[in-house]
């Protein structure tokens, strides 16, 4: 396999990478706290460091039994684990839109995809009885936007249905938005808003006709502008519009920018090296370009 491609439709696999720890409130901004489990975990899940994650996460299941994010955060784990042992993230087939949708499936271990689904279905069951209760729960609202992501995840990366996955990419961006008319300072949900319209904005015209017979977004800028929101001010998801951003520069051919914004990542998540990867084909091209100007 060779070294991740920021540029193409991999990406899409990142999306749930990222949510809110505390069970009373989700807009919490600055840096993850690694004396929070959920942050510990997600911090870990970033660093590729998913065995640790799944007991980080398990340690806040024990101590919060009623919250949806326990078991959304262990189907995240179980998910990109997959991904990452089956080197989901470093097929450099994700350059090429078509050739993307048109791929075989990956061979996932059927019991963790078994385990991965049964933990969506319960945190569904609790966001369900915790909605019900309160219609603006953001704990339960956010827990289900992620929900959307990773089977939208499934369904593109590992059984290569990448128009079905269309589905949960617009219920995600649509509860996103129900989350945000609630609690407009949940800086993490600008990121499910803007993904939809970043994402399919920048896919080919194909797509982007599908996208809107399902009623989805593709305004491309204004998706950046969400991304960038969610950059600044939020919390969980942070790191990864970090790196979306990152992907839009180098579509951009903005590489001195892409080169900014990985090496911030490659610092913070030592243990990636999705972004080491990519900061050395950057570099390496950046010394060709300047050798050939020479």
């Amino acid at each position: 396999m060779g070294a991740l491609d920021f540029r193409g439709w991999g990406t899409i696999a990142l999306i749930a990478i990222c949510i809110e720890a505390l069970a009373a409130r989700v807009a919490v901004a600055g840096p993850l706290d690694s004396s929070n489990p959920l942050d510990a975990g997600y911090r870990q899940m970033y660093d590729l460091q998913f065995d640790a994650a799944r007991k980080s996460f398990g340690l806040w299941q024990r101590s919060h039994p009623d919250d949806p994010f326990a078991d959304t955060s262990l189907a995240a784990a179980d998910l990109f684990s997959e991904f990452n042992r089956l080197h989901v993230f470093e097929v450099e087939m994700f350059v090429n839109d078509a050739q993307f949708m048109t791929r075989d499936k990956f061979d996932a271990n059927p019991a963790i995809l078994a385990r991965f689904e049964r933990e969506l279905g319960d945190s569904e069951r609790l966001a369900a009885a915790r909605l019900k209760r309160n219609p603006r729960d953001s704990n339960a609202l956010l827990a289900q936007v992620l929900n959307q992501g990773l089977e939208g995840d499934d369904r593109a990366m590992i059984e290569a249905r990448g128009i079905a996955a269309l589905s949960n990419l617009k219920r995600s961006a649509r509860l996103g938005e129900q989350l945000l008319s609630y609690d407009p300072e949940c800086f993490d949900a600008y990121l499910a808003v803007g993904f939809e319209n970043y994402l399919l904005g920048s896919s080919p015209f194909f797509v982007r006709w599908v996208v809107w017979l399902y009623g989805g977004e593709t305004d491309f800028a204004a998706g950046l502008k969400d991304l960038q929101l969610t950059a600044d001010r939020g919390h969980y998801l942070a790191p990864y519009a970090r790196m979306l951003l990152a992907v839009a520069a180098l579509r951009a051919n903005d590489n001195a920018r892409a080169i900014a914004l990985l090496d911030g990542l490659a610092r913070e998540f030592p243990h990636n090296h999705l972004y080491r990867d990519e900061l050395t084909k950057l570099r390496e091209e950046k010394e060709k370009t300047a050798i050939q100007l020479n």
